[in-house]
């Protein structure tokens, strides 16, 4: 065999591995975005919009944050730890009635302290929490975006007044969804959790119901 067919059948192999590659990229391509679609929910989404809808770069920036924090073992909570935040986040509500602000600036801390708990990055870390929360409670961590910019809010800003308050009731009541996330027993906890889920759905509900009732309460007050 020559030297010069050898060349020609090198480059024939080169060009028909390289268009195998693109193929293959091409069709893996909607199904990885199809799948990050599924993944993410609303999140895929919020990243489109935050791309100008370039929904490449929102995969990618996506499929970073499953990288950095997909493998991420969420710690279990003793039962003592879980009592204690639930009847923080309880007392939270209730002060919600004569201290709204403080109220949700509570709420944000305690969804941060309880991320990081539970192994997610520490609160200090805000935007890294934000995205690891993103991979595992995509459809509730806008929740946690919410009371966050609402209990960072200036109290001199636009938060003020009549809507200032119903933005913070509403900002609680997204947020609760995040933190019965963290809060209930997950799979990792073993042998707990069946005895934890049958306490915690009638106790979830009954919170769930005074959430919107303490809130409420606030407003009937300034009416």
């Amino acid at each position: 065999m020559s030297t010069g067919l050898i060349i020609a059948l090198i480059v024939i192999v080169a060009v028909v591995v390289a268009v195998a590659a693109v193929l293959t990229l091409r069709a893996r391509g909607p199904r990885h975005g199809a799948s990050l679609k599924r993944r993410f929910g609303p999140e895929y989404e919020r990243a489109v919009t935050r791309h100008d809808g370039d929904t490449k770069a929102a995969e990618r920036e996506l499929s970073e944050r499953v990288e950095r924090h997909g493998s991420l073992r969420v710690r279990p909570l003793e039962p003592a730890e879980r009592e204690r935040y639930e009847a923080r986040w309880t007392a939270a509500q209730e002060r919600f009635v004569d201290a709204p602000r403080e109220a949700v600036a509570e709420a944000d801390r305690l969804i941060a302290e309880l991320a990081g708990t539970r192994g997610f990055p520490a609160g200090e870390q805000y935007e890294e929490q934000v995205a690891a929360l993103s991979v595992h409670h995509a459809h509730h961590v806008e929740g946690y975006r919410r009371v966050h910019r609402v209990a960072q809010a200036h109290p001199d800003g636009a938060h003020d007044g009549a809507a200032g308050t119903e933005d913070m009731r509403e900002a609680m009541v997204e947020a609760r969804a995040l933190f019965e996330e963290l809060v209930r027993p997950s799979r990792h906890d073993g042998g707990r959790r069946a005895a934890g889920e049958r306490t915690a759905a009638p106790a979830a509900r009954r919170d769930g119901h005074r959430t919107s009732s303490l809130l409420h309460r606030r407003q009937a007050k300034e009416s």
